[in-house]
């Protein structure tokens, strides 16, 4: 199985950027792992909240392939401990996905068609970070588990 954390926008913090590339490449030796960046929205200052949604969604969609099992990063998603996430891990390696791809949205979070199409949702905590520091806590406490 391989696993992509796809997010929106670059990582603009040197220390977040290398701290992800650290545990990238620490993860090849365990996983197939994958990070994909979709470019910041153009003349997003001009576009509201919905409107920015709306295209990051349409840019989730064209990298999603038939047969991805897609897991939101959400506030509202199901919160895991390092062994039960290394189980949920395990569970769907059993179970034939080709592809498990985990989503960071954008800064106002996901549009309605993403939350209509995925229900699979995961928080990493109660408390609230930045987009930039949940890549990082993703591939170094998550997937190394």
């Amino acid at each position: 199985m391989k696993i992509l954390l796809l997010v929106i926008g670059k990582t603009d913090e040197e220390y977040v950027f290398d701290g992800i590339e650290k545990y990238k490449n620490r993860l090849k030796h365990y996983i197939n792992f994958e990070y994909e960046e979709i470019p910041d929205l153009k003349n997003r200052k001009t576009l509201s909240k919905d409107q920015q949604k709306k295209q990051e969604s349409d840019l989730i969609f064209l990298r999603l392939k038939m047969g991805d099992k897609v897991v939101l990063l959400d506030e509202k998603g199901t919160s895991f401990g390092s062994v039960e996430f290394s189980k949920y891990l395990q569970k769907k390696m059993n179970s034939g996905i080709k592809r498990l791809v985990f989503i960071v949205g954008g800064p106002y979070g996901f549009d309605k068609a993403i939350y209509d199409k995925h229900q699979d949702k995961l928080s990493l905590s109660k408390m609230t970070f930045s987009h930039q520091m949940v890549r990082l806590f993703f591939v170094s406490n998550y997937i190394e588990r």
